[in-house]
């Protein structure tokens, strides 16, 4: 009832939000906003330069005060920068408002505003622009004016594609599409893997088993779970009825001289038998056996299927199979995330790294902590200092109950998701971030400590607060925010942590899912966190051994991992848990910490951005004895934009990442075939000459591979679907097969011509058999659908792409291609513009692109947007 009662407020806080505007209000309908870049290099480079228009066709003005523009923007926007009689402020993190000047002119039906400002860094595509404008009237705090009309507009300028003067890159087009395809060749299907990922072990036999539902189903007793799994399978693919009594069998057998995940498959005229000494052996021998059968449309059920003899012996190369999934930025809804641990399941991807909590959300229900999820769960315009709810990021808008900003898991949502990976032999692994990124949970337990305050209950109202209330300290984080970190003096923090894993081994009980661990976060704690904490200071001057305010991060971690030890469990965090800040000659880097290694701490690494200095810092962490999980952000950050587009969205500061870059990954010798930077200049020889390499230790250290997904740019399920698909596939290969042969040929034309070979393979087994797959699997999924490469030769038009078997249609009457336009089948010698698409087996179509073929042959085409 004290929750309900506390949510109440909220709820009629909600409504006032989305109450109607006050009647001398401009329409938002009539108010259009248009971004456009200008520049990077600006002012002598480290900024860039874009400008803002805002057009007002509503017949009331938007006069020169009492008003402001809210919007979200993920760059430092340079103060004093800002033109045309307005100014930009910085509310925190990527929140900001425009307000008039006194010399701001009223903005008169028909008329526009523009104003230019520096902003740090670069900026190169629409995921750059600023989102979620609403407009507030300043005597009208509480009633938010959404303006939904905003437009990002690419420069003409070519220089907006360049980021800095190194800058190597091509902004791509359908000639650079085609050149890279260019090698691409055409693999008949029944030449294809039939088994994927790769196992390590495949024998194809002569003759077939034919599957039908006379075909009788048995298992051992210790895999009834998984027989019931397959019989569901099967009844979605084979028409109904009993069929012919033909003695076939399907057999799921125990055999206790397999490894963990090791499984055997046999197919022969008489029967299928799947051997394995554990369940997840027979789940991974049932998905390799289903990847193995003919495709058809979902929904389409057919009297038998005909499956090739064949002998597979597997297992996984790395115990460690993961998938990173942010929440907290952007909420994901539960039948999303259950969608996606299907997906895995089909890729033997073993490990969903679930991140719950970030300085924008808190995602989780904790029981007596109602906090958390009333407040921290919820994004929206405030129009006073009292903690209700957070404010907008990433462009979630004025409104509590809109976009992506505001969403949480109950506790029975989350024992849903845990139920439903642990059948499908996913553990799934808590993410609690700490100490930095932590404002959702800093000003959750503010907004409880203010409450009991009122109710009379200091010493209650103090339990669970986590940071120091008379702190000054002065900082930014990386995003922005300056009142974000939590402090790790106070005990209670540790009382907090103390209560969210209690009740996250309780949940994983509830489902009788495993635990094995819970991630504290590390990440990205700001210079000048602590420095004016009261607390921070006294409890340094009373343990001296610290030395000063730094010293109370390892402080930090070995206390949480006497906190999970107690707990039977062991302590995962990035790759900073194993760093300690040390301050040399004024000025702060970070070093590997040993006194925490080899105690079974599991770091995911990161950091691998060609150039930054780190290149070899999961291997150094490993060859410490901390147990490692790759993860760099060059080759498996899925929320890194595919292609250098202005319509590709996505971030791009540490890479350009498309499906390839998981794909060419070596997992123990990443500088074999690391060989540009991430603006794409070559490395000069003996770059990598001081860097370490694995040591027999470090090698056993590394524990798997991980995909991840950071969600600043991810707005639902969809946007979700894009970035990891087909990038999931890629990690899937490489986290399940063995050491492929190029990755271990050290002449370095040999092996680009291995790769070649290999990589051609894979793409027709994406295009033509995993592609097509998904689509049946789950109707629609939107992956990303490549678009194809264009090339004028001779007068006629040349298609490419990337995935052979993914179907190109074309138009040449300047309409979109839709389903039923005309297939690429051979050159095109229409002349004009012709536009082109790729389309799934759904008949789903990708971005459209086009080149022009001009009337006079052999001159060079130009592409058009």
């Amino acid at each position: 009832m004290r929750q309900l009662l506390f949510q109440l407020p909220m709820l009629l806080l909600g409504l006032i939000s989305t109450a109607q505007v006050k009647k001398d209000a401009v329409n938002a309908k009539n108010i259009a906003i248009n971004w456009q870049i200008i520049e990077n290099s600006h002012a002598g480079g480290g900024q860039f330069l874009s400008s803002l228009n805002v057009q007002n066709n509503d017949p009331l003005a938007l006069a020169n005060k009492n008003w402001k523009l809210y919007f979200n923007f993920a760059r430092r926007i340079v103060p004093g920068t800002t033109t045309g009689n307005l100014e930009i402020v910085h509310v925190n993190g990527d929140l900001y408002y425009i307000r008039p000047t006194d010399q701001f002119k009223p903005i008169q039906n028909g008329t526009s505003a523009t104003t230019e400002f520096a902003s740090k860094d670069w900026a190169v595509n629409a995921t750059d622009a600023p989102e979620g404008f609403y407009l507030i009237y300043d005597d009208a705090p509480k009633q938010a004016i959404p303006i939904k009309n905003v437009k990002a507009i690419p420069s003409t300028r070519a220089a907006q594609f360049a980021r800095n003067k190194q800058d190597r890159v091509p902004a791509i087009t359908p000639q650079i599409i085609y050149e890279q395809n260019k090698n691409s060749i055409d693999i008949p299907e029944k030449e294809l893997q039939k088994v994927f990922p790769s196992p390590a072990k495949y024998e194809e036999k002569a003759g077939e088993f034919i599957l039908d539902q006379g075909v009788k189903l048995s298992a051992d007793p210790a895999f009834t779970s998984e027989s019931t799994f397959l019989q569901e399978r099967l009844n979605r693919v084979l028409s109904a009825g009993k069929g012919a009594q033909t003695g076939k069998t399907i057999q799921l057998t125990l055999d206790k001289s397999l490894g963990a995940e090791a499984y055997q498959l046999e197919i022969n005229s008489k029967q299928i038998r799947i051997s394995a000494s554990e369940k997840a052996g027979i789940f991974y021998g049932i998905q390799s056996l289903l990847s193995t059968f003919p495709l058809q449309k979902k929904g389409q059920k057919v009297a038998a299927i005909k499956l090739q003899n064949a002998a597979v012996t597997d297992q996984p190369r790395f115990p460690f199979r993961g998938l990173m999934i942010d929440v907290a930025r952007n909420f994901q809804t539960k039948e999303e995330i259950l969608k996606v641990l299907d997906l895995m399941g089909m890729y033997k991807l073993n490990v969903l790294h679930f991140h719950l909590n970030d300085d924008e959300g808190w995602r989780l229900e904790i029981q007596d902590l109602p906090e958390l999820t009333a407040v921290g769960s919820r994004r929206g315009h405030f129009s006073d200092t009292t903690i209700h709810h957070l404010p907008p990021s990433f462009g979630s808008g004025p409104f509590l109950n809109e976009h992506h900003g505001t969403g949480h898991y109950s506790k029975a949502d989350f024992i849903e998701i845990l139920k439903y990976a642990n059948a499908r032999h996913i553990r799934v692994i808590p993410e609690i971030e700490a100490p930095g990124h932590a404002r959702a949970a800093v000003r959750s337990m503010h907004a409880r400590y203010n409450r009991l305050m009122k109710e009379g209950k200091p010493e209650e109202a103090k339990r669970y607060l986590l940071h120091d209330l008379n702190d000054r300290s002065t900082y930014r984080s990386v995003q922005n925010w300056n009142d974000n970190v939590m402090d790790v003096s106070i005990p209670s923090t540790y009382t907090f942590i103390e209560k969210i894993s209690d009740e996250i081994i309780a949940m994983y009980k509830t489902a009788g899912a495993p635990l094995q661990t819970i991630h504290f976060g590390g990440d990205e704690v700001p210079d000048g966190a602590w420095e004016g904490s009261p607390n921070s200071l006294k409890f340094v001057k009373d343990h001296p051994e610290l030395k000063d305010v730094n010293g109370l991060w390892a402080y930090f971690y070995s206390n949480i991992d006497r906190i999970l030890k107690s707990r039977n469990l062991y302590l995962s965090g990035w790759e900073e848990v194993g760093m300690q800040p040390v301050v040399a000659d004024g000025k702060k880097s970070y070093v590997i910490n040993p006194a925490l290694g080899d105690k079974n701490i599991h770091l995911n690494v990161w950091n691998n951005i060609i150039g930054w200095g780190a290149e070899d810092l999961a291997y150094r962490l490993a060859n410490t004895g901390y147990k490692v999980i790759l993860g760099g952000v060059s080759n498996l950050y899925f929320d890194m934009a595919y292609q250098k587009s202005f319509d590709e969205p996505g971030y791009y500061w540490g890479e350009y990442a498309d499906i390839d870059k998981a794909f060419n990954f070596i997992p123990f010798n990443s500088f074999l075939n690391s060989n540009m930077d991430k603006f794409g200049n070559t490395l000069k020889p003996g770059f990598y000459d001081t860097k370490e390499r694995l040591t027999a230790k470090g090698k056993a250290n590394i524990v798997g591979l991980q995909g991840l997904l950071w969600s600043e740019t991810i707005k639902g399920g969809k946007d979700l679907e894009y970035m990891i698909m087909p990038k999931l596939l890629g990690l899937a290969e490489r986290a399940w097969a063995t050491d492929p042969e190029w990755a271990n040929e050290p002449d370095s034309i040999k092996r680009k011509g291995m790769y070649d070979k290999a990589w051609a393979r894979f793409a027709n087994r994406l295009g033509k058999k995993e592609l097509p797959r998904i689509d049946a699997a789950f109707g629609e999924l939107n992956y990303r659908l490549p678009p194809a490469g264009a090339l004028v030769k001779d007068g006629q038009v040349h298609l490419n792409n990337q995935f052979p078997g993914i179907t190109v249609r074309y138009t040449t009457d300047q309409t979109v291609p839709t389903a039923k336009s005309p297939i690429y089948t051979k050159p095109i010698t229409t002349k004009g513009l012709i536009r082109f698409r790729t389309f799934d087996s759904q008949g789903r179509g990708g971005r459209t692109t086009s080149i022009v073929n001009e009337v006079e042959w052999n001159v060079t085409p130009k592409e058009l947007p």
